[in-house]
């Protein structure tokens, strides 16, 4: 039943997007084919489009893959020059520097960028020149325990400095302190936002700059942190396994995305009532606050396509502003303004969320990670600094030794890419 009520609440949005009271039948706009991930963005799209090809008359060849799947399939037939893509949902961070690179998209200087965060949409850009539009955003937060801070007389910490103290107090009786990722690879993303606070980055202009003072700071922070005051094996701890902690009640406070908080509070897997589950800003650091917020979906047309035309009108559509309302109302985390400020969807989600995404949106840094194609390897260089960190509590003597090292052989990677100093 459920099912069915989205597929129609589906259809009738997008019959509202198209609605122009001119009472005129659309014209033919021949095919598309639309590649598209398995997320729940993509199906709300999937289940619209008979209703996109009945108002457009361009009939749609439609494709859902898994995030990996989605990428390799794109890659292997731009490379062979095989593509018959037209629009498809990609993922910045891992693939619009290689895309951007060989020209795989296409440039969109008339789409109407006005209703995005700019940092949303700089990813986007080479040369000054767009060439995706963001669908999907996600950024640090600090999760909290309400009840165990108010039993402990402690404020929700607004500093770094603050979150440490916080989570010294908190540590006791079988409850850990904090958690973060602290997986190695895995973790890079997360402390990312400690690093930017504490006035560090990963790269800067092609080149690796978490080894300066600032990011050994953010480093040392982090380690101290979860090494003191994180759960035991933290060190092999990803967000799949910090969630079912906090869940249990045995977590006070978290670092983590904002994307998981109708997780955390889901009825079947939690023991903590959501009245006691707090959702805050990232902590302002020494030199900073800017939390990252990064695109994790966009949509772009491709540079091959068939029918350029109609690829704009299916872009149009689909990143359209009723359609981002609907995918706020569906726990997605919309990229558009208007979209936050939506009454209806205002009074569904928490205060939290919405207050948080309006600070990362105006003050957040764009990338939770190394900018470059092999990001990869990039992240397993950095995660071993990190684990170095948490395994002495951030009082590692060669931890700014182990830093440089890194950041040489993640220079090499630029080098050996073409990204060097660029």
């Amino acid at each position: 039943m459920k099912r069915v009520l989205f597929v129609c609440a589906a259809l009738f949005l997008a019959a509202a997007v198209f609605a122009s009271g001119s009472g005129q039948k659309p014209a033919g706009g021949g095919e598309l084919r639309v590649l598209l991930a398995n997320h729940p963005y993509g199906e709300l799209l999937r289940a619209a489009i008979p209703e996109f090809e009945k108002s457009t008359g361009i009939k749609v060849q439609v494709e859902s893959l898994q995030e990996a799947q989605l990428t390799q399939k794109l890659t292997t037939e731009f490379a062979t020059n095989s593509s018959t893509v037209d629009v498809f949902m990609t993922r910045p961070l891992q693939e619009s520097l290689l895309f951007n690179k060989n020209g795989w998209y296409a440039p969109l200087n008339s789409y109407d960028f006005s209703d995005y965060p700019g940092n949303t949409v700089d990813i986007g850009r080479k040369n000054g020149v767009p060439y995706i539009v963001p669908l999907v955003t996600e950024w640090q937060v600090l999760y909290y325990r309400k009840d165990l801070l108010e039993k402990e007389g402690i404020a929700v910490p607004t500093t770094i400095a603050e979150l440490e103290t916080a989570a010294a107090a908190l540590n006791k009786d079988g409850i850990a302190g904090i958690a973060s990722r602290g997986a190695g690879a895995a973790a890079v993303t997360q402390l990312s936002s400690y690093i930017y606070n504490f006035g560090g980055k990963y790269t800067e202009n092609g080149v690796a700059v978490f080894d300066s003072p600032e990011a050994l700071e953010a480093f040392r922070c982090y380690g101290r942190l979860l090494g003191s005051y994180g759960p035991q094996g933290i060190t092999s701890m990803s967000w799949e396994a910090i969630m079912p902690v906090f869940q249990a009640g045995k977590l006070a406070m978290w670092t983590g995305a904002s994307v998981f908080y109708g997780q955390i509070i889901d009825p079947a897997k939690t023991q903590i009532p959501p009245e006691y589950v707090g959702v805050a800003k990232f902590p302002s650091g020494p030199k900073g606050d800017s939390p990252f917020i990064v695109v994790s979906w966009a949509m772009a047309v491709s540079s091959k396509s068939r029918n350029p035309d109609g690829a704009a009108k299916f872009l149009d559509w689909a990143t359209s502003k009723q359609l981002a309302v609907e995918g706020m109302k569906r726990n997605i985390t919309m990229a558009r303004n208007s979209a936050w400020q939506d009454p209806g969807v205002r009074a569904a989600v928490n205060a939290g969320i919405v207050e948080t995404q309006a600070h990362a949106a105006k003050n957040g840094y764009p990338y939770d990670r190394p900018f470059m194609s092999s990001v990869g390897k990039a992240r397993d260089l950095i995660g071993e600094v990190i684990i170095e960190s948490i395994n002495t509590k951030g009082a590692s003597p060669r931890l700014e030794a182990l830093a440089a090292e890194k950041a040489a052989a993640v220079n090499d990677l630029l080098k050996a890419d073409g990204e060097y100093g660029r």
